[in-house]
Order: C-alpha cells, then sequence, then structure tokens
C-alpha cells in the first residue's frame, strides 16, 4: 500500500527529502509541517507523566518524541501502522518499535502488558463510530494493568469547525465534526483519511460500559487532551 505521508517523515529525517509532503481536501492543499509536528522540540504532559509507573505503549508513535522520551525511564513500546515510520523510530534510537495496527491491540500484546499507554496525534478520531470506538477503549483497557491510565489527545469538533481547521466539516450531530484528506508526496498518493472528531463529553460517553472514566482533561487551542483512568 502507498505510504508517503512515511515516506516523507523518512526522507526528512535522513534529510533527503526534495518535495514536500502535501496534504489535499479537494482543490484545497497544505504542506505537512513535518519539522514541527515530529521532530520540534517536546516534552510530555507534566499532568500526566507522573502517573506513568509502568510499561508504556506509545500509540502512533510518529517519529518517536514521546517514546524517546519515556524509554529513559520505563520500558516503552512504540506502534506504528507504516513501516517508514518504524524505520524511523529505530533510526532515531527507540528500543521497542513495532508495526501494528492501533486498532487491533488484542491481537498484539496480551492482558494487562502495560501500566500506561498514550495516543498523541488525534489517531483515535479515526475510530468511525461510537461502537469503533468504545471498542478501541475495550482493547485497551484489556492490555492495560488494572491500575492502567492512558493519555488522548483529539480535535474539538465545535473548535476545529470555528477555526476552519485544513479539511474539517461540520455535523449536525452534537459533539461531532469530521476531516476527510489524503497525503501526496513525489507523485506517490495515499489513502484517504476520514476523521470522526468527538468532544471529551462524547469520549466521556463512550467510556460507559468499558472499564475507563475521564479523569481529567484539558483544552488547547482546538485539541483536548484527556486522561482516562480505570473504574474501581
Amino acid at each position: 500500500m502507498a505510504d508517503p505521508y512515511g515516506r516523507a517523515i523518512r526522507d526528512f529525517h535522513r534529510d533527503e527529502q526534495d518535495e514536500p509532503l502535501i496534504d489535499r481536501d479537494g482543490d484545497e492543499s497544505r504542506d505537512h509541517a513535518i519539522e514541527e509536528y515530529y521532530f520540534g522540540e517536546h516534552t510530555p504532559e507534566e499532568w500526566f507523566e507522573p502517573r506513568v509507573d509502568g510499561p508504556l505503549l506509545d500509540i502512533g508513535a510518529g517519529a518517536g518524541r514521546d517514546a524517546l522520551y519515556f524509554q529513559e525511564r520505563v520500558e516503552t513500546v512504540a506502534l506504528e501502522v507504516s513501516e517508514h515510520l518504524v524505520t524511523v523510530l529505530e533510526e532515531r534510537g527507540v528500543e521497542n518499535a513495532r508495526l501494528g495496527d492501533m486498532f487491533a491491540l488484542r491481537e498484539q500484546f496480551g492482558r494487562d502488558r502495560f501500566q500506561a499507554a498514550l495516543a498523541v496525534g488525534t489517531q483515535i478520531q479515526l475510530a468511525p463510530s461510537d461502537h469503533a470506538l468504545r471498542e478501541f477503549l475495550a482493547d485497551l483497557a484489556h492490555v492495560t494493568t488494572p491500575d492502567g491510565v492512558a493519555l488522548l489527545h483529539g480535535y474539538d469538533p465545535e473548535a476545529a469547525v470555528e477555526e476552519d481547521v485544513f479539511a474539517c466539516r461540520s455535523d449536525p450531530t452534537s459533539g461531532i465534526a469530521h476531516r476527510v484528506y489524503h497525503s501526496e508526496y513525489e507523485g506517490e498518493v495515499g489513502e484517504t483519511l476520514l476523521f470522526r472528531l468527538c468532544s471529551v463529553d462524547r469520549l466521556r460517553e463512550a467510556t460507559v460500559g468499558t472499564a475507563w472514566h475521564v479523569a481529567d482533561s484539558r483544552q488547547e487551542d482546538v485539541t483536548w487532551l484527556a486522561v482516562l483512568e480505570k473504574d474501581e
């Protein structure tokens, strides 16, 4: 499968990128800010880090900013769906980089494998429905310990629509919006991505019936961060 997104980030890492990575939504396009998103200065959220006491799963690890930080003090597994990004992770010094699907965690890891997990980059909003989001949360609960904690990241639908975030579309359903775009690099076209943006309130509703509850959340411009803890 074509992977212009991962290949462009790999080329940037190797100082071999001669053309921009383009995100395209119909006639609208933008240059993807690779350096800013994946290689700039970064420190994990101070209000999440103290909750991490054991093995950590970095879901959608990108170029490894969080994995490189956390592996200095806890066992860290970096999960990526792109072979090119797994290569970047390994070349940057991530000790345990895995190729895998974030929506198939039970198939890749055993019960109670991790004490903590994070998914920073809004990738959880690739879940196409509330049901799919609940399934992801259930799988995440399965692979984390009873005292597990998770940090999730997403676009706030109302703020994203108001601020005209690239490729964002409103939805009549309360607490929901969408983003639709694909990436292009050196003539290679990637698959179209459909993000279902949900609010923290919708996330809170999605935890019902799972082992999780939203313990804390924060708004950051057009995105939110939410810490999930296990129910006692």
